[in-house]
């Protein structure tokens, strides 16, 4: 049975231990301690509408772990406040390679991807986010949107017509959807203006200062 001095002694031993293998290796505890409070930083300016600030906080995070898949998609965040999309994609494609995977990336992808240009990949995005959950009325107005830049009509009315079941009082979905039925209106009148009909020709004018507007 050990003593009392025998277990006081155990004590200052472990404490000598502890202290020793905090003079080995003082890097790893002060490094982690860094990276929350850069990260923490970084998450607080981002917040204040500071996302230069933020950023530069990020940036420190990742040079001490690289290995972290939520500071890419908080930077990414960051890059498409600043209307960058194409930094924002980057950083968002890193964190997936590193099986960041919740469904709100591929939703600020896709936006991203819309907001560049690139609609091809924003439908893809968004057909992901609708295969992961069939019930975001966003994510089918915003795959529609995309539908139609890419000049995709019926498929663009066919997902705005989804959205329109989950919220029917939704202005900006019917809006959308009345963009997209005077495109495919833009034919007709189009090809009656090129047979002759004045009336067509008229028509056609003010649809196109309409879609101006858009």
């Amino acid at each position: 049975m050990a003593t009392r001095e025998s277990y006081s002694a155990v004590k200052k031993i472990g404490g000598v231990l502890a202290a020793c293998l905090l003079l080995l290796f003082p890097s790893v505890t002060v490094a982690a301690q860094d990276t929350h409070f850069y990260f923490d930083k970084g998450n607080q300016y981002f917040n204040d509408g500071q996302y230069e600030k933020a950023i530069e906080f990020y940036n420190k995070v990742i040079s001490m772990n690289p290995g972290i898949p939520e500071i890419y998609f908080n930077r990414g965040l960051a890059y498409d406040r600043m209307n960058q999309y194409q930094k924002a994609v980057e950083d968002y494609n890193r964190a997936i390679s590193m099986n960041f995977r919740p469904i709100e990336i591929f939703s600020k992808r896709g936006l991203a991807y819309l907001r560049s240009g690139q609609y091809h990949y924003a439908i893809q995005d968004y057909s992901a986010v609708i295969s992961m959950n069939p019930d975001i009325a966003e994510a089918f107005h915003n795959r529609g949107i995309a539908y139609s830049y890419a000049g995709k009509y019926d498929e663009a009315i066919g997902d705005y017509n989804k959205a329109l079941t989950m919220r029917p009082k939704d202005v900006n979905i019917i809006q959308s959807r009345g963009v997209v039925f005077l495109k495919k209106a833009m034919g007709d009148f189009q090809k009656a203006c090129e047979l002759g009909s004045q009336n067509a020709c008229d028509d056609l004018k003010q649809l196109s200062k309409l879609l101006k507007k858009e």
